[in-house]
């Protein structure tokens, strides 16, 4: 038997295993959320024998409104940290990759060192220097945070397609008497919309999912996000497993349709930053 004929069965195997572990929880989720809760218990693997949308109305329906709420302050959080975070470190690479001077090289060895810190271990900190700015507790204290965290990811990535950007265009736009702002925001920046979508779309899925800062930083008393709220779905007396699933599936469409809109820019965005300069 010759190479070729065992590994490609082998391949295609390992393949569909692969393929199962990843899609074997999404099928969980899918197929619990249409399910009432006895059948849930009773076969969790199964397709839905009775299906319903009661899962979904319960979820929707809450009178404190745990999940509008929760996902009024994702989209807001979400929305501002990525914006901050997409033009900081836009902006920053743009300085790191033009300024040729020690300090420069030094802030860019600084950004990979955060990229090899755990968040977790920031955490304490964090919610130190946020409650000498009286900053515990608000919006704008989660997104500083969030846009931190996402700021040295953003600069890697922008660093790689700037390089590619050949500096006559922005000396051509100083002759034409453009400052420095305007040559970066007309010329140079239209230029990294690939790199801009991933980045955005890394940040979006990153500050989206979190769940460990949102319920330290906004703390029980000032708002959730939805991760926070399926986590306040269940509590010592109540465990409603099919509310979970359907807060799982509703809290996961905003972010999907996010990352449909940008997907043609995301593996562009990705390879060009690895591959040029």
């Amino acid at each position: 038997m010759t190479t070729q004929t065992w590994t490609g069965p082998v391949r295609t195997l390992t393949a569909l295993t692969v393929t199962a572990v990843f899609i074997l929880p999404v099928y969980l989720v899918l197929a619990n959320t249409f399910k009432p809760g006895t059948e849930i218990f009773a076969h969790p693997g199964t397709l839905p024998l009775h299906p319903t949308l009661d899962n979904i109305r319960n979820v929707t329906g809450r009178t404190d409104h745990l999940f509008w709420a929760g996902l009024l302050n994702s989209v807001q959080v979400t929305a501002l940290s990525v914006v901050f975070s997409t033009m900081l470190s836009a902006m920053l690479a743009h300085y790191l990759v033009r300024t040729k001077t020690r300090g420069a090289r030094f802030i860019a060895v600084l950004i990979l060192a955060g990229l090899m810190i755990p968040s977790a271990v920031t955490l304490q900190p964090i919610t130190e220097v946020l409650g000498q700015l009286h900053l515990m507790g608000t919006v704008l204290g989660l997104v500083l945070v969030n846009v931190a965290a996402n700021l040295p990811f953003g600069a890697l990535l922008f660093m790689g397609f700037i390089k590619n950007i050949p500096l006559d265009l922005e000396e051509a736009a100083a002759l034409d008497g453009a400052g420095p702002l305007r040559t970066f925001w007309s010329i140079v920046f239209p230029l990294l919309r690939p790199a801009a979508a991933s980045v955005l779309i890394f940040a979006a899925v990153s500050v989206w999912n979190d769940f460990i800062t949102p319920l330290i930083v906004l703390g029980p008393a000032n708002g959730s996000t939805v991760t926070v709220g399926m986590y306040r779905q269940i509590s010592e007396h109540v465990s409603d497993f099919g509310a979970v699933f359907a807060f799982m599936v509703l809290s996961t469409i905003p972010i999907l349709i996010l990352f449909l809109f940008f997907q043609r820019y995301f593996v562009k965005g990705l390879l060009g930053g690895a591959t040029k300069g």
